[in-house]
């Protein structure tokens, strides 16, 4: 304790302390009190500005700091809430195109009312713009077999080819080396329908057969005849989108695009019974 008494921290601290006692002492007997005041406001002015702006400063940063929490707690809310609008509009959709599936499908069958249907599935497709394999959900389980047609409610699709205990694979009428008996429906003139390599990438498709007299015109729809195929008779096929003719053989041979949109199918139906064409029964 003796040796801290003699320090010079401590004489330094008594010296501090005795001029803030005796200065202001001073300076009042001497009516200086004013003076004393401007120059302690001079020396700590200074220092005051400075700890109001530094203080100012944290205030905002913390407030910053603050809103920026709130904004991004509002946006997180609003994505939320975006994100529920988006399923709602897409459960939306959903159910007026399967609504609208239904509808045709009833008219199809009040159409057909000699046809059996069963709805099925696309679980899978082969590439391209253009598919001409799908695979689908119902197999013999389900009453499907082999070389049953398929159709949707703009027309026909094509065929089973192979079919499993709950799967079946359909091939489109695109593909090369399928055939359909088909007639013009505005006039019954009469052809068949032919899978073509060279226009099945654009989702065409060729008439043929047909004598070169032929009243036939774009624009005209063609139904299936139901004649030596596994299709049924009215069913349709599609619209006459060229003509050319060939005099060689007297005959024309035309261009048919599809009814059906056979590159953005998700659903089908598969004709599992109906009632065979004959030339009898006309």
């Amino acid at each position: 304790m003796r040796d801290f008494l003699r320090s010079r921290f401590f004489t330094v601290v008594v010296i501090i302390a005795m001029v803030m006692v005796i200065v202001p002492t001073v300076f009042a007997s001497m009516g200086l009190s004013g003076v004393l005041k401007d120059t302690v406001n001079i020396i700590f002015s200074p220092l005051q500005k400075a700890f109001t702006y530094y203080t100012d400063a944290i205030d905002g940063y913390v407030s910053f700091f603050t809103e920026f929490d709130r904004i991004v707690e509002e946006n997180n809310a609003l994505r939320e809430e975006i994100n529920d609008l988006r399923d709602k509009i897409s459960s939306a959709e959903e159910a007026e195109e399967m609504n609208d599936w239904l509808y045709n499908y009833l008219e199809l069958k009040r159409e057909h009312t000699d046809f059996r249907f069963t709805e099925a599935t696309v679980s899978a497709r082969e590439g391209g713009n253009y598919t001409t394999v799908f695979m689908l959900d119902k197999g013999r389980a389900h009453g499907v077999e082999k070389d049953m047609p398929v159709v949707t409610q703009n027309g026909i699709v094509g065929y089973i080819s192979e079919v499993g205990t709950t799967w079946a694979k359909a091939v489109t009428f695109l593909e090369e080396g399928s055939a359909i008996g088909a007639y013009v429906e505005r006039n019954g003139v009469e052809g068949i329908i032919e899978g073509s390599f060279a226009l099945s990438e654009e989702g065409l498709c060729l008439m043929t057969y047909i004598a070169a007299d032929a009243d036939i015109k774009v624009g005209d729809r063609i139904v299936s005849s139901g004649y030596g195929s596994v299709y049924p008779r009215g069913l349709v096929i599609g619209t006459v989108e060229k003509i050319e003719s060939d005099t060689s053989s007297r005959s024309v041979t035309v261009t048919v695009r599809p009814s059906a949109d056979l590159s953005d199918l998700s659903r089908m139906m598969i004709i599992t019974g109906y009632e065979v064409y004959t030339e009898e029964a006309e």
